[in-house]
């Protein structure tokens, strides 16, 4: 827990100031499909998983932490996108920047109903890789079925701006 202190305390400050922001420019040479895709994370169950084996579907990828309010409040939103857009290619998949103990406790907590990744300080490295330049949390990117970042959101994101940017993207 002690090394996760630091990185804690940055995260309680940018999300305190997360406001809407304009959304970052993708650099297409850095943010390739492939580059995205390419690592492995461990699940809640202690699964490594890759990010790759969702290629073929429209992925939201959402950065986050259990102690992050803003974080905390658009899962419900998410649970309700996982839910109603699943059978049609489309799945969440949150990267905790948290411990995989705090992790599970909040999706228990919640019933969150798709798959948690346990990146705990690395994650902020691989949100920079997804437009996040500042580190800020909660991030959102959204990949259409290629693997190519099309949306990216800053700050705790509404079902309504999920839903509008995932239509676009089905």
């Amino acid at each position: 827990m002690l090394r996760l202190l630091p990185m804690l305390l940055l995260g309680i400050l940018l999300a305190g100031c997360s406001e809407e922001a304009p959304q970052p420019q993708v650099d297409n040479a850095a943010s390739s499909a492939h580059n995205l895709l390419e690592f492995t994370l461990p699940d809640l169950e202690g699964e490594s998983r890759k990010l790759a084996q969702w290629q073929g579907q429209v992925v939201m990828v959402n950065f986050w932490a259990p102690w992050c309010p803003p974080c905390r409040d658009e899962v419900p939103a998410f649970i309700e996108l996982q839910e109603k857009y699943a059978d049609k290619g489309f799945t969440i998949v949150g990267i905790t920047v948290d411990t995989h103990e705090n992790a599970q406790t909040f999706a228990d907590t919640m019933g969150i109903n798709y798959p948690v990744l346990i990146a705990e300080e690395e994650g902020i490295e691989i949100a920079k890789r997804y437009g996040n330049r500042v580190g800020a949390l909660p991030y959102t990117a959204l990949l259409d079925r290629r693997g190519n970042i099309v949306f990216t959101h800053r700050s705790e994101l509404s079902l309504e701006q999920a839903e509008e940017a995932l239509k676009a993207a089905l």
